[in-house]
């Protein structure tokens, strides 16, 4: 992507954002699948911020980052060399907490090892912006491009403003993801509650006693085997079902 004039209109530059932010948007509708929503936050950014070549996310585990997705693997095993010395534009966009831009040429007497890979590699200038959606998520995106003179400060303003808008995009998957998981456990309560019903049921019809009583009974199973009300209930069931003789 060509290199923006600093004298040209800023409006067109936030479309690329734009545009790059509504297919982020579309792939989430379609997609629940994390490391592919990472994937396109990565493609995209190479539409959104001009001069951008390659691009990567880190995500931090615990207190050790890691690559999570990456355009190529070179600019992986660049991420890499940063954390294995624990310096570099990556690690102190999270730490600081705000965008760093560099070019090759000041990262040589900043962090000598991680620039010289990424000049052999054909990389000249580094930018990287904190990625953090919530207290368990945080990382960082990082852009490679291999023009010599550096990121502009529109082209970091930009890459914030990506950044900003990914995070809530994250954020509202985050929520999605809790959404699913309490429907997934109503369903499975649903589905609990049903058959511990049924077997109630059949128990007060076998038996000839109460509600109260037959839940007893399946309570007092429960206990003695040590499994769960639900499994007691099933097996019952089943038992009911095919003809056997119900356990006393």
């Amino acid at each position: 992507m060509d290199r923006p004039d600093p004298m040209a209109p800023v409006s067109p530059l936030f479309d690329d954002v734009t545009a790059a932010l509504a297919a982020l948007t579309e792939v989430l509708r379609e997609e629940d699948d994390f490391r592919i929503l990472l994937r396109h936050v990565c493609l995209q950014v190479r539409h959104a911020i001009p001069g951008v070549d390659e691009a990567s996310v880190t995500l931090v585990t615990g207190e050790t980052p890691h690559t999570a997705t990456a355009t190529s693997d070179s600019v992986a095993e660049l991420d890499g060399e940063q954390y294995r010395i624990g310096r570099g534009p990556c690690l102190d966009a999270m730490r600081g907490g705000k965008v760093v831009r560099t070019s090759v040429s000041d990262a040589l007497e900043r962090w000598p090892d991680f620039a010289d890979g990424a000049r052999k590699a054909g990389f000249g200038s580094f930018l990287a912006a904190p990625l953090v959606a919530d207290e368990r998520f945080s990382g960082a995106i990082n852009c490679y491009g291999r023009q010599d003179d550096g990121f502009a400060e529109v082209e970091a303003q930009l890459l914030e403003l990506y950044t900003t808008a990914v995070e809530a995009i994250l954020r509202v998957y985050h929520r999605y993801l809790q959404a699913r998981e309490t429907a997934e456990n109503l369903r499975t309560a649903l589905g609990s509650r049903a058959v511990i019903d049924q077997a109630k049921g059949m128990l007060m019809a076998i038996r000839q006693v109460d509600a109260d009583d037959a839940f007893a009974l399946l309570v007092d199973q429960s206990q003695r085997e040590n499994v769960k009300l639900r499994e007691v209930a099933e097996r019952f069931v089943a038992r009911v079902v095919s003809g056997m003789v119900p356990p006393r």
